[in-house]
C-alpha cells in the first residue's frame, strides 16, 4: 500500500493566483513519466523473473509511481481547465515506447539494471525537492514533497537490491561508474523531451530539440547547489564511491555549473529559435 493517498492531499489549498506557469509545465510532463511505471514494471520482471521478493517490492513500487501521475495529473486539471490528462497519456504512450520483451538487463547485468535505477530515482527526488522548494504555490509544494520523500524511499530500494547482487555478480567499480554515467547522460533522451510535448503542445508536429530545450532550461532552472550536492552524493553511493571528500565535492561543484550552463543554453535555443517560452 502507499504511504499515503490522494484523499491526505489538501486540494482545497489550491491557491491559482500563485500558480508559476513554467511549474505547471513540468507537472503535465511528470504526469506523464510517472504514469508509464507499468511497462517498466514489466521489464524489470522480466530481468528478475526468479527473485520473488524483488518482484513483490516492484510491484509496490510501481503502484506509487501510478499514483505520482495521478496525482500530479489531477494536479495540471486542476490548475489548467484545457488539460486533459487522459488523453496526454494515451498520445505519450502510442508514442514513447520502452522495449520489455527482454530477459536481460541492457545495463549487462543486474547490478548494472539496479544502479541505474537508483540514478533515475536520484533524479526523481532531486527533481520534486528542488520543485517543491520553488513553488509559492502551497498545494503544489505539498505533493512534491511527499512524492519526493516517496523517490528517496524508492533510491533506498534498488540500492539494497544492488547490495544483494553486487557479491553474487563482482561487478567492478569502472564497470558501476560506466554505468552511472552513462544512465545520467540518459536524461536528455527522448522521454522527457516527448512528455513535454503531449503535456504541453500535442497540436504541434514534435520538434525533440524544441521540445528538450523547453523542458530543459526550466527544469534545470529550478535547482540550487544543494540539490546537486545530494543527487552527486546518492550517485557516488550507489556507485561504490565516497558521497563524501575532495572528489564528491569537486564532483557536485560540476554538476551544479553543468546544471546552470544547461538551463542557459537551452533558454539560448529558444531564442534563436524565437519560441520563447514554449
Amino acid at each position: 500500500m502507499p504511504h499515503w493517498t490522494q484523499d491526505d492531499i489538501p486540494w482545497d489549498a489550491f491557491d491559482p493566483a500563485q500558480l508559476d506557469p513554467d511549474l505547471l509545465k513540468l507537472v503535465k510532463a511528470a504526469a506523464l513519466t510517472e504514469s508509464n511505471a507499468p511497462r517498466y514494471t514489466q521489464y524489470l520482471n522480466n530481468v528478475f523473473s526468479d527473485d520473488g521478493e524483488f518482484a513483490e517490492a516492484v510491484s509496490q513500487w510501481q503502484e506509487e509511481e501510478q499514483q505520482h501521475g495521478r496525482v500530479l495529473g489531477r494536479y495540471a486539471e486542476l490548475a489548467d481547465a484545457r488539460y486533459d490528462f487522459a488523453e496526454a497519456f494515451r498520445l505519450f504512450q502510442e508514442g514513447y515506447v520502452i522495449p520489455v520483451d527482454v530477459d536481460k538487463s541492457v545495463r549487462g547485468s543486474r547490478v548494472g539494471e539496479l544502479l541505474a535505477r537508483c540514478v533515475v530515482e536520484t533524479g526523481t527526488s532531486s527533481f520534486y525537492s528542488a520543485m517543491a522548494e520553488a513553488s509559492r504555490e502551497p498545494l503544489l509544494r505539498e505533493i512534491c514533497k511527499r512524492i519526493a520523500s516517496d523517490e528517496f524511499r524508492h533510491y533506498r530500494l534498488f540500492l539494497d537490491g544492488l547490495r544483494k547482487y553486487q557479491p553474487i555478480e563482482k561487478i567492478s567499480l569502472v564497470s558501476r561508474i560506466r554505468v552511472a554515467v552513462g544512465r545520467v547522460l540518459e536524461a536528455d533522451d527522448d522521454e522527457l523531451a516527448f512528455a513535454y510535448h503531449c503535456g504541453n503542445e500535442p497540436h504541434l508536429a514534435y520538434d525533440r530539440v524544441r521540445c528538450n530545450a523547453a523542458y530543459g532550461y526550466r527544469a534545470y532552472g529550478i535547482y540550487a547547489f544543494h540539490h546537486a550536492e545530494r543527487a552527486v552524493g546518492m550517485i557516488f553511493k550507489a556507485s561504490g564511491l565516497s558521497p563524501q571528500g575532495w572528489l564528491a565535492r569537486q564532483a557536485a561543484r560540476w554538476a551544479w555549473r553543468k546544471m546552470q550552463a544547461r538551463a542557459l543554453g537551452r533558454r539560448d535555443i529558444l531564442g534563436i529559435s524565437r519560441f520563447g517560452k514554449s
